[in-house]
């Protein structure tokens, strides 16, 4: 994935020096404390230094493991680490970052010598010690290291992933780390609990205010490209599940700070709720006379708000912060929320089509905020296993697992049973078919660049259809490896179908999905495009 500096750029830019004035005053003040020996720090230190090394006496594997934790973090092996990371940042052109990796690397070299060289602290002191060590210990180069390290590291991160499990996990893994070479200076007895803190705070500052230097300039010179669509008045409206956006109030100023740089109005914020999740909202964003609106939510909330929208000359900004987000996939709008925003005000408009959903069957959830005998959708309307799918992932399963919860469902229905179906094309004669789902598509990609449907691109003016019917559960490996290498072969396993529109008939009542939504159960549906009805802002 490319590096993009702004995934890094929170809502309120100051709050990186907020940041750093709170760990440098807790350093200042932490380093007064020790020279003049204050006793609540010198008592703690000591309680620590004491607990430690009862723990550690007499025990030769505790401090063998420790040891190696600390032969494997000594600072050339921490700055070969981060060279190897700028080799990668300098092979990909991306000269700043480098920079800003020599740039700490040199500063907490140079503040740690100045730092022990200030205080020359003596070690904790032992009659028979755990480890035999020299040196000053104010403050803690291996703990200096481990601040360097976790907060670059967890910097580039987040500049290299977008949002989800794997950004998460990686944040998870180097706050791990930098937290297990600080124990082990406490552990081996070798440092004071403050020496530990006082290294990890420096080192965590010097990582930190290089980056803010360096990069803030490259964050603000990124220009806005205007575009208007509408009236020309650039009033903008904003409707957002309140559930996906996080904190409101600093998803509401990151859209304000956006639209104030790229030249429109205030906007004006209508948030969903379940009973309407988003269908008055739209109404009352056209009729204020809005020339944008921007929707953040998931594909269900983006699917409503399109609906209403299309045919109105009104562009949409889309903002995905769902699980699937498939409609931003599809169309390569940013999975991060202040990229998408950017995207929102400054990309430009691509008339895409969408694709009308009949039915005579009615959502059987008598609380559903609608009846789905005619609706939209912009990504997939299926029947059958994929809707059995999204039927079986709970939205606490979503929070936690992300995209994956799909993957945990799709396992856990492998042998959901075939249904025999009949399907119609453009008015023409029914085929019959005995399948494990069927998916109606105005887009072709799943997550990870899946191609389900290869042909299909939401401005072509029609949808594709694809019947999937392995024999067996087994099969399944074969016609997952069919769709990854995009062949074009058709059989009884796997037929696909383009036209612009669809009948599709159950013998039996079949769960169905409309963009991932599970609308209930159902006999039948008629899906038709629209060609071109709708604005959506593209990257440009």
């Amino acid at each position: 994935m490319p590096i993009d500096l702004r995934r890094a750029h929170p809502a309120r830019p100051r709050i990186w020096w907020i940041v750093i004035g709170v760990l440098a005053f807790a350093l200042v003040l932490l380093t007064v404390a020790v020279h003049y020996e204050w006793a609540p720090v010198v008592d703690l230190d000591e309680a620590v230094a004491d607990w430690a090394y009862d723990l550690g006496s007499g025990h030769e594997t505790w401090i063998d493991f420790w040891t190696v934790v600390q032969n494997v973090s000594r600072g050339v092996y921490v700055t070969g680490l981060l060279t190897v990371v700028a080799i990668v940042f300098l092979v990909r052109r991306q000269y700043r970052m480098v920079l800003w990796l020599l740039a700490t690397g040199v500063l907490s070299w140079l503040a740690a010598l100045f730092a022990k060289g200030l205080l020359e602290r003596p070690r904790p002191s032992w009659a028979q010690p755990l480890i035999e060590i020299g040196g000053t210990s104010y403050p803690s180069g291996h703990a200096l290291g481990a601040g360097v390290l976790t907060t670059t590291m967890i910097l580039v991160t987040v500049v290299s992933t977008a949002r989800g499990p794997i950004r998460y996990a990686l944040i998870a893994l180097w706050s791990a780390v930098g937290a297990l070479i600080c124990a082990d200076r406490i552990f081996l007895d070798v440092h004071w609990l403050s020496d530990v803190v006082a290294g990890a705070l420096l080192g965590s500052l010097f990582a930190l205010v290089p980056w803010v230097l360096a990069m803030q300039a490259a964050v603000d010179g990124i220009l806005p490209r205007i575009t208007t669509t509408g009236t020309g008045s650039k009033r903008v409206a904003v409707v957002f599940n309140p559930i996906k956006v996080g904190d409101n109030a600093v998803f509401r100023h990151q859209v304000r700070e956006a639209a104030a740089v790229a030249g429109w109005r205030t906007p004006t914020f209508y948030e969903t709720t379940i009973e309407d999740p988003g269908t008055s909202m739209a109404h009352r964003a056209l009729e204020a006379g809005v020339d944008l609106v921007l929707v953040a939510g998931g594909d269900g909330t983006v699917r409503v708000v399109c609906t209403e929208l299309a045919r109105t000359g009104v562009a949409i900004g889309v903002i995905p912060l769902g699980t699937g987000n498939l409609l931003a996939r599809n169309l390569g709008i940013p999975l991060h929320k202040g990229d998408a925003i950017e995207v929102a005000f400054n990309g430009q408009d691509r008339a895409v089509d969408v694709a009308r959903f009949r039915s005579a069957d009615a959502s059987d959830d008598e609380d559903a905020p609608e009846s789905f005998t005619d609706t939209s959708f912009m990504v997939m309307a299926g029947l059958g296993l994929d809707a059995a799918i999204m039927n079986g992932v709970a939205d606490e399963m979503k929070a936690k697992m992300g995209w994956l919860a799909y993957v945990v469902s799709a396992f856990r229905q492998l042998r959901y049973p075939a249904v025999k179906v009949e399907i119609s094309v453009d008015d023409g004669e029914f085929e019959r078919y005995r399948a494990r789902t069927v998916v109606v598509g105005n887009v072709g990609q799943l997550q990870g660049g899946i191609p389900l449907l290869p042909d299909a691109t939401i401005d072509d003016g029609k949808i594709d259809v694809v019947v999937i019917a392995p024999p067996r559960a087994w099969s399944w490996v074969r016609l997952v490896v069919r769709v990854l290498t995009r062949r074009r072969r058709t059989d009884e396993k796997l037929d696909r179908l383009t036209g612009r529109k669809v009948v599709v008939r159950a013998e039996r009542p079949t769960p169905r999905q409309l963009d991932g939504d599970p609308i209930g159960e159902g006999t039948e549906f008629t899906a038709e495009v629209q060609p071109g009805v709708l604005l959506i802002r593209v990257p440009s």
